[in-house]
């Protein structure tokens, strides 16, 4: 019980030192897993803040430069100056798509000059694409959030491993001294507390990163699907029949 105690004041005044000195090589690894998975979770999560504050800037740009532009080919050069935004891959995909058939139906010679350039059958095939792309966009989003729904699912339970082993050595000295006393027990016990600390303090950020990245990335697919929409809307009432 006195261990415990005094754990967090070891903690606090320079004695993790003397407890990362006495912890075995089984939970010297447990605790060198757990930091790195902290490590790269705190770099996603500071990646992820970064390039969502650029998305929603572009977001807005994007937005209003193609609200504001009557024809698609002026939009084009806007949406690929911004990289960030999933909404100008999704437009140029779509777009791609409208240049193709088109193209198509002029080497054909089926393209009337007096008629709409897309049939019904067309904008069915760029709705498609729509959609295609607009997954396609949100999972660049989503790339590496996964690890941090990793580190909090698995952290815990590394945690709790390294303090088992803890426990375990804390006995194994008892039977090899023949004692319990406290300074038998002490480095196990803080050791497994340790590895219990830090456990949590991998997981925790983890899973507050993820709900929120989580959060964010499932209002960016609401904003693309809208966005693709309005795009489907503008080619049924500008391009098709």
């Amino acid at each position: 019980m006195q261990a415990l105690e005094q754990l967090p004041l070891a903690l606090f005044s320079g004695g993790i030192w003397q407890i990362l000195g006495q912890t075995s090589l089984f939970g010297a690894i447990i605790l060198i897993i757990l930091v790195c998975f902290s490590l790269v979770s705190w770099s996603i999560m500071f990646n992820k803040w970064r390039l969502f504050k650029r998305v929603d800037n572009e977001n807005d740009s994007f937005l209003k430069g193609f609200r504001k532009t009557p024809k698609f080919s002026g939009v084009l050069n806007q949406a690929k100056a911004l990289q960030n935004t999933p909404l100008s891959g999704v437009f140029v995909s779509a777009y791609n798509e409208i240049s193709d058939i088109i193209s198509t139906k002029r080497e054909e010679g089926s393209l009337n000059d007096d008629a709409p350039p897309l049939t019904r059958k067309d904008v069915e095939l760029v709705n498609m694409t729509l959609e295609r792309s607009t997954v396609e966009q949100i999972a660049v989003l989503e790339k590496r959030v996964v690890f941090l729904a990793t580190t909090a699912n698995a952290s815990p339970f590394l945690g709790l491993l390294g303090t088992v082993v803890g426990v375990m050595d804390a006995f194994w000295s008892i039977g090899e001294r023949g004692s319990a006393s406290l300074a038998v027990v002490a480095p196990g016990i803080a050791e497994a507390l340790l590895a219990t600390i830090v456990g949590l303090a991998a997981a925790i950020p983890a899973v507050i990163g993820f709900n929120w990245a989580t959060n964010r990335i499932k209002g960016y697919f609401d904003i693309a699907s809208n966005f693709a929409i309005e795009f489907e809307t503008r080619v049924r009432k500008d391009l098709a029949e």
